[in-house]
């Protein structure tokens, strides 16, 4: 199992910084609108701008001498000891800055929030402290809201992060997943975290349209193009200028228009159908596709260039069966945004295990159809068991998170981990787990922070 000694005791202990030094960092973070701390090697808070107390401080307290972990997360020991990265760890250990996406407790209750980590460093490259810098996620919630994207498991949270991580770049992103994984809300969510998010969202689904629509619809078309054409009408990619142009279900693009949409997004230019001037592009390229494109190349289906071209930055978005843990939480916002007035439906227990044991391979999709149906079978305002579909009361196996199947009970694990002669981290990936939920696992059901 891991050391549990504090990292400023792991080597020779670097001398904190002075009440002037700490002054000086603590005015040159108050210039900076984000929420920013200084953290010193044993995890205590020595200051906090004002914008972190204003945006992460309750009102009335200040985190100034708690330990960060205790402020952020409520727990009682480090996130690397909690199942969680912690990048003050990783800091440490690289002397190099270090980012990580975590859910923190805050006066608006838990939200994503992207943790950015720079050590402070001595003449002898010993770290003196930490200076942290917060930025919370608007496009994605870890607990009830009206829209967007919403969820807090280990799987849902390293896609999000992946997407946060490639949102500020220009890079075309391209998100795998089967379908009614929620690709869309996805790809809403890149734009709005990108600095084209005052751009347009336009969407293209590639599934739904023949080889000569296709090529009307992206470029447009003038007067007198083909038949029917009685005005100039703008294409896709024109109404897409200045924000984002996602390409839903990009594996059905017939392969005579893969190579123009190949040009498109090489040179950034395109023609209208029945012109001969060549109009300019300006849009940021997001593409999804549930069918494996990989595959399809090597069986000459799909282009080799294009897939290159498009598959710069790929994000793979979880099934819902490795999310069981986001289960009661979709449910309950799929109710809130149906809801009539204050009422609302509740789950009870039962329904919600059955839920989590059921496979979907729907997905969301699925899961959202049979919420409605059982809403409107529930007279009372409670789903139970009688509520569901047949189908998903059908006895099965215990329900997993992630794709891990062990099948253990936390006593067994408690066994293994004393025999495993690795860390936890390695024990979790020998199991097919995160560490997250393996420290859950270990602490059983009633304790969990």
């Amino acid at each position: 199992m891991p050391d549990s000694t504090p990292l400023a005791r792991r080597t020779a202990a670097p001398v904190p910084p002075d009440r002037a030094q700490l002054e000086a960092l603590l005015s040159y973070l108050e210039h900076d609108s984000a929420p920013m701390m200084v953290l010193d090697p044993a995890y205590q808070v020595l200051a906090a701008n004002t914008a972190y107390q204003r945006q992460f401080a309750a009102t009335g307290t200040s985190p100034v001498g708690r330990k960060c972990y205790e402020v952020s997360h409520h727990y009682d020991r480090p996130c690397d000891q909690a199942g969680e990265h912690c990048p003050m760890r990783q800091a440490h250990d690289s002397r190099r800055p270090d980012r990580v996406l975590h859910i923190h407790h805050t006066p608006r209750g838990p939200e994503h929030v992207n943790v950015e980590l720079r050590p402070i460093l001595d003449r002898q490259g010993r770290v003196q402290a930490y200076v942290e810098r917060l930025h919370t996620l608007r496009s994605a919630s870890p607990q009830v809201r009206a829209e967007g994207l919403v969820g807090q498991s280990a799987a849902f949270n390293q896609a999000l992060a992946a997407l946060q991580r490639v949102a500020p770049s220009h890079l075309p992103v391209l998100l795998l997943g089967e379908s009614g994984t929620g690709k869309e809300l996805f790809a809403r969510a890149l734009h709005e975290a990108s600095d084209r998010a005052r751009g347009p969202f336009v969407t293209v689904d590639c599934s739904g349209l023949t080889e000569t629509l296709f090529e009307s619809e992206l470029f447009g078309y003038e007067k007198g193009a083909f038949t029917g054409a009685t005005q100039r009408k703008k294409g896709l990619v024109e109404t897409a200028a200045g924000g984002t142009l996602f390409l839903d279900e990009m594996g059905d693009v017939p392969l005579s228009m893969q190579v123009k949409l190949l040009r498109l997004i090489e040179s950034g230019t395109f023609r209208r159908v029945g012109s001969v001037e060549t109009q300019s592009a300006d849009f940021r390229l997001v593409a999804a596709t549930h069918k494996p494109l990989q595959t399809m190349v090597e069986q000459e289906r799909f282009r080799q260039d294009l897939f290159y071209r498009i598959n710069a930055f790929p994000i793979q978005l979880p099934p819902l069966r490795r999310r069981s843990d986001d289960i009661g939480l979709l449910v309950e916002a799929m109710l809130s945004r149906t809801a009539d007035g204050p009422a609302r439906h509740r789950l009870t227990p039962e329904a919600l295990q059955c839920l989590q044991a059921y496979p979907w391979p729907g997905n969301i999709r699925e899961l959202r159809n049979v919420v409605d149906r059982a809403r409107l079978f529930s007279d009372d305002g409670v789903i139970g068991l009688a509520q569901l579909p047949e189908a998903l009361r059908e006895p099965r196996g215990p329900a997993v998170t992630e794709p891990d199947a062990d099948g253990r009970e936390p006593a067994d694990l408690e066994a293994l981990a004393r025999q495993f002669g690795g860390s936890r981290k390695a024990l979790a990936r020998r199991l097919g787990i995160s560490e997250r939920t393996l420290y859950r696992r270990l602490k059983g059901p009633t304790s969990a922070p």
